[in-house]
């Protein structure tokens, strides 16, 4: 391409990537339909726009996947990956092996040949990580047990990309097949050789990211350039890339080793956001090139084939991956969403019917159909994920499932907030602007959801079950902030922490006075009741707005605050006995309305004062008001 016309059709990517963005979110839709969308407007078949250069330019924002792959890594520690070895090897490789022979006897019974059947089998048993991964996190749903269980195939899928690569010159063997260019720069090696190879190339990335790219991150961060530290992980990213295709293995799959080497490392979060911006655009043109390859011409020569053989393909996927997710023992919310995440074709079998079209195995008008069929499934894959979120869960919460718990991923955090409705969200924000990270955990799936999106870390599930608690990282945190608006709930709470976890330090959300006595008197020490605040500064703007001076009216209500806070204190042991109560109250009042009289009388000193606290002695200590009151009372 010239380089007019390459800055042209950086142009035309970039421009259709922001116009199609904000209108797939103004209609509800996901951002990866607006790419796909505005790639199939702007490609050959429509406005022509992008031509011949659409699989230079799809070769070249693959590099988009990779990058996510390795921050998909950055986010698992190697323990948080052995834990999910289970379902990447048991629930990954059933898949692959389960759909593969479904798919495959299925073609054979409409009369194809058993190798061709074969292939086509292994090639659509894959699925899109792009538009899986960038889905589920844009609904919050990654960190689920659910997203974790299709996240764990799709790295499977990412693996056995190289077995079926070794397998496919074996189906063509004997077939007077042309010959294929050998894969990679080790095809003419002994095989023994090239397992060496690989080995060693692996053994490399494991030692280097755990010796050599601390201490050069570390070196490079002491220059305080920040472009140099971005330019070094490109590198890394770049380099892994180049030595994986070198050796014939996945690319994705060696930059998502790397990540989860570097995922302990002091410079996780700089990585992440570094490359972010990167991973972002790369996938946006990713998905434009996917939507502008699709072949119209060919569709609307064979519409019934094409759109036919997409829904029998999409609808045996669904059957099969349900009937897995099943025998796996998910529930059927869970399992619903396994099957409609994965039930399209992915990336690589665009590699791979390459692949065995070179070989043979695949005539160039079945190579043209498989194209445009695994095409249209990717572009119909936000659509099923939504037909999932929007039709297909609301019926599973109306039977009576409920969501399970997510896997909590985020510990050591110092603050653990409990609710994060109206009254946690504040308090998350004010802690995280001051550079305090918390583990938020909230019981409204919608709610977190709708938080997700927003950019919030939030995890779904049930305060009150002591192990939830444990793997938020209560053991080790400091604070509890107890933010929910039931407030039996917060009282199961306040006595499991008591008793489980006495070290906490507990700030709790009281529902109205009442409340806040029994949460006292269970013993917590910070209490606070969820419209004390806003109504005092209501009752201190109402005052300014009487004439009151600001100074006045905010010594005012800080009197007042205290003094309040001193009476509950006093009243809360005496709770259920109204006539003390009462007593203690009127006598509270009486008291209360003098100590202002007084605070509210000339003072030439005001000027020197600097403490925006009360002239009163007794109104410093509430142990003074308190006795006062008793006093009175008695």
């Amino acid at each position: 391409m010239q380089l007019d016309s390459f800055l042209l059709g950086a142009f035309i990517y970039l421009t259709a990537a922001v116009i199609s963005v904000p209108l797939a979110a103004r209609l509800g839709l996901g951002s990866v339909l607006g790419y796909l969308v505005a790639g199939m407007l702007i490609g050959p078949s429509v406005l022509g726009l992008v031509g011949s250069e659409r699989r230079d330019v799809l070769h070249f924002a693959e590099f988009g996947v990779i990058v996510m792959l390795f921050l998909v890594g950055l986010e698992l520690q190697p323990s948080k990956l052995w834990t999910l070895r289970k379902p990447i090897l048991g629930l990954g490789g059933l898949q692959v092996v389960a759909t593969s022979a479904v798919l495959a006897v299925a073609l054979i019974l409409t009369g194809l040949a058993w190798k061709t059947s074969l292939t086509i089998g292994l090639i659509l048993a894959m699925s899109s990580t792009a538009i899986v991964l960038q889905s589920l996190a844009e609904r919050g749903k990654l960190k689920t047990s659910g997203g974790q269980a299709v996240f764990s195939v799709l790295l499977f899928q990412d693996i056995a990309v190289i077995p079926i690569l070794a397998l496919l010159p074996l189906l063509a063997m004997g077939d007077g097949a042309p010959a294929q260019e050998a894969h990679g720069y080790l095809a003419n090696l002994p095989a023994w050789q090239q397992a060496l190879i690989v080995f060693a190339a692996v053994a490399l990335i494991v030692l280097a990211g755990r010796y050599l790219m601390r201490p050069l991150f570390r070196l490079i961060a002491m220059t305080g350039l920040r472009e140099i530290f971005v330019a070094l992980a490109l590198a890394l990213v770049v380099g892994i890339t180049l030595l994986m295709e070198t050796v014939g293995l996945s690319p994705a799959l060696g930059t998502f080793l790397a990540g989860v080497l570097l995922a302990e490392s002091e410079y996780r979060h700089e990585l992440e956001m570094d490359l972010e911006p990167f991973k972002g655009i790369l996938l946006a043109v990713f998905f434009i090139a996917v939507g502008a390859g699709i072949d119209f011409d060919l569709i609307a020569s064979a519409p019934v084939l094409i759109f036919g053989g997409m829904i029998a393909f999409v609808a045996t996927k669904l059957i099969v991956l349900y009937a897995i997710a099943r025998f796996a023992r998910m529930k059927p919310p869970r399992a619903s969403l396994f099957s409609f995440s994965l039930a399209q074709g992915g990336e690589f079998a665009f590699v791979l019917i390459s692949f065995a079209a070179g070989l043979g195995l695949l005539a160039v008008t079945e190579a043209n159909m498989l194209v445009a069929i695994v095409a249209l499934s990717m572009a119909a894959a936000p659509l099923l994920m939504m037909l999932d979120a929007r039709v297909i869960h609301p019926r599973f919460e109306g039977l009576g499932f409920k969501r399970e718990p997510d896997r909590i991923d985020q510990t050591g955090s110092p603050v653990i907030i409990l609710g994060h409705g109206r009254f946690g969200m504040t308090v998350g924000r004010v802690l995280a602007a001051n550079g305090s990270r918390a583990t938020v955990l909230d019981h409204d799936a919608e709610q977190i959801d709708a938080l997700r999106q927003f950019g919030f870390k939030v995890f779904y599930g049930d305060a009150t079950r002591g192990d939830l608690l444990h793997a938020a990282g209560a053991a080790d945190a400091r604070v509890l902030v107890i933010a929910i608006d039931d407030r039996e709930k917060t009282n199961e709470i306040v006595e499991l922490a008591l008793r489980h976890f006495p070290h906490l330090e507990i700030f709790a959300r009281a529902f109205d006075r009442t409340h806040a006595y029994e949460l006292l008197n269970a013993g917590v020490e910070h209490v606070y009741r969820e419209v004390f605040d806003s109504s005092l500064a209501m009752a201190e703007d109402a005052l300014v707005a009487l004439g009151t001076h600001p100074y006045e009216a905010a010594r005012a209500l800080r009197l007042f605050r205290r003094h309040d806070e001193a009476l509950i204190r006093r009243t809360a042991r005496h709770a259920g006995d109204i006539d003390t109560i009462v007593d203690i109250s009127r006598a509270a009042q009486a008291e209360i309305e003098r100590v202002l009289s007084i605070d509210q009388g000339p003072r030439p000193e005001l000027a020197l004062d600097r403490s925006w606290g009360t002239l009163s002695e007794a109104s410093q200590d509430p142990r003074s008001l308190t006795e006062n009151e008793e006093k009175a009372a008695s």
